[in-house]
């Protein structure tokens, strides 16, 4: 696994505050790579099959998507990175607000939207990669950086989650974050040690949002300086439980499920391979979503309003809620 120091600056402007994620005014084209399909699930993977590939990858976006936008032009946009993906994966695109028909792996027809919201694709991109056997064995959802992207192909094509989460895969490798120094930047609406999590045996009376940073993380100040300095956001934070968590931290918690362990212990068992990332939970201790990708205001925005509004009780997900406003 390999980091290009090109790589570190590549996509700077999705990652520092200002990025506007608003709908962008003209669509997007898709890489002329990207396969011709029917979307038969089934056939697209048994035809990747016999080309040779290591599998078949559906992605899921949205024409108008500045988060899309940015994958392609600064990912796949990428002379390697298209080259690597085309030699070993079929790219068949999914659009979320699509109307053709979809054959899934099983055999039922639906339209692209209701195929997106079937499987769970909450937020664009998202990209779902499938073995020969037609299993799900990796997701990125979301943005993420170009050296990161790359290390996911990489982790499903040598299919090194056979062995290990992708997660232990990156700490394995050489790969550098963006640092600006200083330590986590705690706020008044996060929760003080101890943290007692649990809502199992009584029930909360609120949400919660679990945030896991860590000491110089660039994207995690980001997040502070830029999307939660925004009163549109933490104006709705008194109706919800709020912790910050430092991915490192070894001082032991009740999570919401009510287990004592490790911050860092918990974090591992999340698969936590990003930060910040995001978990929100519901009264009662479920997971209800998490964001563990580039989030600017508009895309954060979007969620607190479905947790807020307690949306997640009434509908199957957020991608379901999404297409319905």
């Amino acid at each position: 696994m390999v980091v290009y120091q090109s790589d570190l600056k590549a996509d700077i402007p999705i990652t520092e505050k200002g990025f506007n994620d608003t709908l962008l005014d003209e669509g997007i084209e898709l890489p002329a790579w990207f396969k011709l399909s029917f979307l038969d699930i089934k056939e697209d993977i048994e035809e990747a099959k016999q080309a040779g590939k290591k599998g078949l990858v559906l992605y899921f976006g949205m024409s108008k998507c500045p988060y899309c936008k940015a994958l392609i032009e600064n990912n796949f946009g990428k002379n390697d990175i298209a080259r690597y993906t085309q030699q070993n994966f079929d790219v068949v695109a999914i659009d979320v607000k699509g109307n053709r028909n979809v054959t899934t792996a099983s055999g039922e027809v639906m339209s692209e939207k209701e195929f997106a919201i079937r499987s769970q694709a909450n937020f664009t991109p998202t990209l779902i990669f499938y073995n020969h056997s037609g299993k799900e064995v990796h997701r990125l959802v979301g943005y993420y950086a170009v050296y990161r992207f790359r290390a996911a192909l990489e982790y499903v094509a040598d299919e090194h989650y056979k062995n290990e989460i992708f997660k232990s895969y990156l700490a394995r490798g050489d790969m550098p974050e963006k640092e600006n120094m200083g330590e986590i930047n705690y706020r008044s609406f996060s929760m003080t040690k101890p943290y007692i999590l649990g809502r199992k045996t009584i029930r909360s009376q609120r949400p919660l949002l679990v945030i896991f940073e860590q000491n110089n993380c660039h994207a995690c100040n980001v997040l502070h300086a830029d999307v939660l300095d925004r009163k549109e956001i933490t104006n709705v934070f008194p109706d919800l439980d709020v912790v910050q968590l430092d991915v490192s931290d070894s001082s032991v918690l009740v999570t919401p499920d009510e287990k004592k362990i490790s911050v860092e212990k918990w974090a591992q068992n999340l698969n936590i391979f990003y930060t910040p990332t995001l978990l929100f939970y519901d009264e009662r201790g479920d997971e209800i979503l998490r964001l563990g990708s580039v989030s600017h205001f508009n895309r954060l925005n979007n969620v607190v309003k479905y947790i807020s509004t307690k949306a997640y009780k009434h509908y199957n997900n957020y991608a379901e809620w999404k297409h319905k406003q």
